[in-house]
């Protein structure tokens, strides 16, 4: 290489000392220069995988409070069976609104909705007719009872002379989706008698 240039003439060197210099920043443009942010940015995953391990850690230690809070959820509410949800939502209206002294005018037909993971909701819309301390004392009780009954939705108006009123109620239930099944204990079979000694053959 030295021989090389110590043959060529000074503007051949300068020419070829340039053409070597755009060849070494044309590979540096091409592989060098565009990996310069590779180390900030593996250094960035690095900390996100790192808070990442740090939360699932975290999360995982808490496991026993979380199947805790799973089991609770399970067994809340009451704990009536798939097939009596209905009766017992609308026995439980009735009961409550002769409690309070509220007239249940008229009651629609009950939507079931299966969306959550661990209850079934029953949505059941009355209109019925009461005082102000009535139609009070009627929602409350229902919202406080074991029966887990929430108003979703809620419009009153006075009736004609002025005295009572007239409210259309949207109450949802939320019942045990999977209720445990009780257990019948086993009914005492009585022992069987020994069976007769056979006459024996002289």
């Amino acid at each position: 290489m030295k021989k090389y240039f110590a043959q060529l003439r000074p503007l051949e060197r300068r020419v070829a000392v340039a053409v070597l210099v755009v060849f070494f920043l044309v590979l540096n443009w091409v592989f060098i220069w565009p990996h310069f942010a590779d180390w900030d940015n593996l250094q960035r995953r690095g900390d996100l995988a790192a808070q990442k391990l740090q939360t699932y850690q975290k999360v995982i230690t808490q496991a026993a409070a979380y199947q805790k809070l799973v089991k609770d959820l399970e067994s809340s509410g009451d704990v009536v069976p798939p097939e009596d949800q209905s009766i017992d939502f609308i026995r439980t209206v009735q009961t409550q609104s002769f409690a309070s002294g509220v007239g249940l005018l008229t009651t629609g037909r009950m939507i079931p909705s299966t969306n959550d993971q661990f209850f079934v909701e029953e949505v059941l819309n009355v209109n019925v007719s009461g005082t102000d301390d009535q139609l009070v004392d009627f929602l409350y009780k229902l919202g406080t009872g074991p029966s887990m009954i929430r108003v979703r939705g809620l419009e009153m108006q006075p009736d004609a002379p002025h005295q009572h009123l007239t409210a259309q109620i949207r109450l949802v239930a939320s019942y045990a989706k999977n209720p445990p099944a009780k257990t019948v204990p086993p009914k005492n079979t009585p022992a069987k008698p020994a069976p007769a000694n056979p006459p024996r053959s002289i």
